[in-house]
């Protein structure tokens, strides 16, 4: 069988970078939106192609001038699945975050780990277009316990693959250090800075922290909604004397710092790892991120609990931790051993690139084509009322007539 080919649409963590390394059956390329902070800590060399416009009647264009070279769509977060619907196209919806946690369709959603108020402000219109966005995806995928059980609230066909990939040709222990002189005991923080990261309980804990040490925290801030921005605002105005701010870097870069550090902070409020903690972990480094024992990993078939520290989200528990990191040696390289053994178990890219090569054929030998080739009056109604719902003027309806369906 011949390789099968992906348009991948929008991607904020470089999953579609990682995964068209080790795919042996199926070819990616990345379309993605133009945003700044994300787009910078994409390298060159991964081939990505950037969207041109913010427009979205101008990104369907580019989608379907694009989308005759390839047999199916792969979309990473609903901006990426909204264009894939508007496209008409054959899409599968790889969800990596709060994308369905908190999904756009649900009335006044909060965010569990983050907001006391709704993520979003759509109207019954809008709701209703994003229930479609994900009712019509041809799969929807996830990772971990958590996002799964969340997945089959709305699709009894959820797909999960928790197996994950890390980038071995950059996220390696033969990486040289960052070039910097160290004045005592370093934690690598290249999480957002915000509050669905649990800043709030970092921040919490440092006042009650023993020890010496500095926090090299990548300048990067989560400004979702009020809430997040005026918490990293009270950030700025007053910054703990642990951590000090470096800019925002390529992931080769970020490589080199976790093998400066002595040891990295992670996230604290989701109870999950995410890129940072499996990348460090890989790179034998000792990482303390919140982790929930009952979020447990599928591995070979397997539930398996994750050996991250702290189990808890109590600031008293995360200070004692990090004393303890910087004091005991023996405990930084125990920690470090546990951690590398499982991320090692998740993070194997054939086991991965073999379940992803698995999709995209299953889904190929079905559906033979990457258009659903609906009905043109269908393919137009959908843009129209996606306009129609966001409130737009209808004087620029007209634009639509020039996207060629």
């Amino acid at each position: 069988m011949k390789d099968v080919r992906v348009l991948a649409i929008g991607d904020l963590a470089n999953n579609s970078a990682k995964l068209k390394k080790y795919l042996k059956r199926s070819k990616i390329h990345l379309i993605n939106f133009p945003w700044n902070t994300p787009s910078i800590v994409m390298d060159e060399k991964d081939d990505v192609e950037f969207f041109t416009s913010s427009y979205i009647p101008a990104q369907l264009k580019k989608i379907n001038e694009v989308k005759d070279k390839y047999d199916i769509c792969l979309a990473i977060s609903p901006a990426g699945a909204r264009l894939a619907y508007l496209a008409d196209l054959n899409y599968v919806i790889y969800f990596v975050g709060h994308d369905i946690r908190t999904p756009p369709f649900i009335k006044n959603v909060k965010d569990p780990f983050a907001f006391d108020k709704p993520v979003y402000s759509f109207n019954f219109f809008e709701r209703r277009f994003y229930k479609s966005v994900y009712d019509m995806a041809t799969a929807c995928v996830t990772t971990g316990h958590e996002a799964y059980s969340n997945l089959l609230k709305y699709r009894k066909d959820g797909i999960r693959i928790d197996h994950s990939i890390v980038d071995l040709s950059i996220f390696n222990s033969t990486i040289k250090p960052a070039e910097r002189i160290k004045e005592k005991f370093t934690f690598f923080s290249p999480q957002r800075i915000g509050l669905f990261k649990g800043y709030d309980i970092i921040l919490k804990a440092l006042p009650l922290c023993k020890t010496e040490f500095e926090i090299l925290q990548v300048n990067w801030f989560d400004k979702r909604n009020v809430d997040e921005e005026k918490f990293c605002n009270e950030f700025l105005d007053k910054i703990p004397q642990q951590i000090k701010l470096i800019p925002v870097m390529k992931r080769d870069d970020v490589a080199k710092y976790y093998m400066f550090a002595d040891a990295i902070l992670g996230q604290m409020k989701v109870g999950n790892m995410g890129g940072i903690e499996l990348e460090a972990g890989v790179m034998k480094k000792p990482v303390l991120c919140y982790y929930d024992p009952k979020m447990t990993y599928l591995i070979d078939g397997k539930e398996i609990t994750a050996p991250f520290l702290p189990n808890s989200r109590d600031p008293k528990e995360l200070a004692q931790l990090i004393d303890k990191i910087v004091l005991s040696e023996e405990f930084r390289e125990d920690l470090a051993e546990k951690e590398h053994h499982f991320t090692k178990m998740l993070t194997d890219p054939e086991k991965t690139a073999a379940e992803w090569d698995n999709l995209f054929e299953k889904i190929f030998i079905k559906y033979k084509n990457i258009n659903r080739n609906s009905p043109t009056i269908i393919k137009k109604l959908r843009i129209y009322y996606f306009l129609i719902t966001n409130r737009l003027y209808i004087k620029k309806f007209k634009k639509i007539f020039k996207i060629k369906l």
